[in-house]
């Protein structure tokens, strides 16, 4: 592979450069089909791996009993590039080769939101008892689960201390074409729209008590991991 396949690109770069179904999520890409059986999906993934090993560059599959879950990025950038484009646009190729159904549900990314007056020293602690690694700067992470499969969490600096609201929050990633229907269900549900400020890269909703979500997307990536 050569070098130039593994030129960074931004969320907006790929996105307008990718096949559907692959949709900019946390920052990385990410699709899902459906199979109908684990047999056929062993076969979907088993092409999809001969594709990322001619390519020297390989996704990380969740292969599940009826579909198959996908994410694609450059862990040795530790962001998008070409590279993840290319082997996502040959997997959609792969899926409509064999016929299969984009999974109806978008794909989604949780993190764990913490705020704190002092972060040095909170910390450790939950580095410790999530059994998490320090995380890359460039992944907007602070701390990550080793395997890659729970919820990231990164702390928010608070500037006094803030008993009023809840300081352990989520912040769920959704594609930038399904965040303004998923807003409008929450809302339709019972929630409240605390925050618009800083849409379209995150949008704060509460429950009826009060408990708080951000919906995020990759759009203004610089703000993207900061809610207020």
């Amino acid at each position: 592979m050569t070098g130039s396949t593994r030129t960074p690109l931004s969320a907006a770069q790929v996105t307008e450069t990718v096949a559907d179904p692959w949709r900019v999520v946390a920052g990385k890409l990410a699709a899902a089909y459906r199979t109908g059986s684990m047999v056929k999906g062993g076969e979907f993934v088993s092409r999809i791996i001969d594709a990322a090993e001619e390519a020297n560059h390989h996704p990380d599959i969740d292969l599940r009993y009826g579909s198959v879950h996908l994410t694609l990025t450059t862990h040795s950038a530790h962001q998008l590039t070409e590279a993840d484009v290319a082997l996502a646009n040959r997997v959609t190729g792969i899926a409509a080769d064999m016929a299969l159904e984009v999974l109806p549900a978008p794909a989604a990314a949780i993190d764990l939101a913490i705020d704190a007056l002092d972060i040095a020293a909170i910390r450790p602690f939950w580095k410790a008892v999530l059994g998490y690694s320090d995380g890359h700067s460039e992944e907007f992470a602070d701390l990550v689960d080793p395997p890659g499969r729970l919820p990231t969490v990164w702390f928010q600096q608070m500037d006094s201390p803030r008993k009023q609201r809840n300081r352990v929050h989520f912040d769920l990633c959704l594609p930038h074409d399904v965040v303004h229907g998923r807003l409008q269900a929450a809302i339709t549900a019972g929630g409240q729209l605390l925050s618009d400020d800083y849409a379209p890269a995150w949008w704060v909703l509460a429950d009826p008590e009060g408990n708080e979500i951000c919906l995020c997307t990759w759009q203004d990536p610089d703000d993207q991991m900061m809610s207020p």
